[in-house]
């Protein structure tokens, strides 16, 4: 009977490891195309920084997120063995449609507050040595480097699946929505162009909003600008890098050159 359950575990830890690297390898890869290589001309004039990113860069960020990949599946797996204490549902109907509705945005403000704070933790300096700086190698990120982490990042950026699973009643398709949402928003903000219009920041709803620009200026100056998906908490605490908003229409004020 343990070798039957000891496959059973191993198979849905495959296919956990398998949907985790697919989602990371399609959807950065479907922007890592579109910017790198079959629209890079149209979108040159969106570049936030001119340094040109190098093939070693490419494989590096792949290979940490990889290993990211594999201890987030070790850490889905676990949560899966404990599922009867987790608050997952599957019934609609116990909730109703209004909840599961609700549930997503919820989970994306539990979400950004928990990495603010986290990633302001992380840049302790003897934090910063330990774990964060592996992210940092990145000086220009790419797609690829949207999970581009050390192991022990990785664990702590895990820790929001079992804060969210076990202290909240959520629907598989609420899960499913998050998990897209923040891959997507990730790769946004490690993809090197600025994909947002022109004076966005200063539109009553962009201006409360990350853009991309904002997360490159954190990684090529390496302090300030924290916020993963909302500006809120930067602006609250301070900790926006003074120029960002000037950086961000430096970058969205370059005329498109004709391709």
């Amino acid at each position: 009977m343990s070798v039957i359950l000891a496959i059973e575990w191993y198979t849905r830890w495959g296919i956990i490891l398998g949907i985790l690297a697919l989602r990371y390898f399609v959807v950065a890869g479907i922007f890592f195309a579109i910017f790198y290589v079959i629209r890079k001309k149209y979108w040159i004039h969106r570049r936030i920084q001119t340094r040109q990113h190098q093939d070693q860069q490419y494989w590096q960020e792949i290979k940490y997120s990889l290993s990211t990949m594999f201890i987030f599946s070790i850490i889905a797996i676990s949560i899966l063995s404990f599922k009867e204490y987790t608050l997952i549902y599957h019934d609609i109907s116990l909730y109703g449609w209004g909840y599961l509705l609700a549930s997503f945005p919820l989970m994306v403000i539990i979400h950004d507050t928990y990495f603010y704070w986290t990633h302001r933790l992380m840049h302790h300096p003897r934090l910063y040595r330990i774990m964060h700086r592996t992210h940092h190698l990145s000086h220009n990120p790419s797609p690829w480097a949207a999970f581009s982490f050390h192991p022990l990042e990785a664990i702590i950026e895990a820790g929001i699946f079992p804060l969210l699973v076990f202290t909240m009643p959520l629907h598989p398709l609420a899960i499913f929505t998050f998990l897209l949402f923040m891959m997507t928003l990730n790769v946004i903000g490690h993809l090197g162009y600025e994909v947002y219009p022109k004076n966005w920041t200063r539109h009553w709803l962009g201006r409360w909003q990350n853009t991309s620009t904002h997360h490159n200026m954190h990684h090529e100056l390496v302090k300030g600008n924290y916020g993963l998906y909302f500006n809120w908490w930067d602006k609250w605490m301070g900790t926006n890098h003074e120029h960002y908003l000037e950086r961000f229409d430096e970058v969205t004020a370059q005329a498109k050159k004709p391709v």
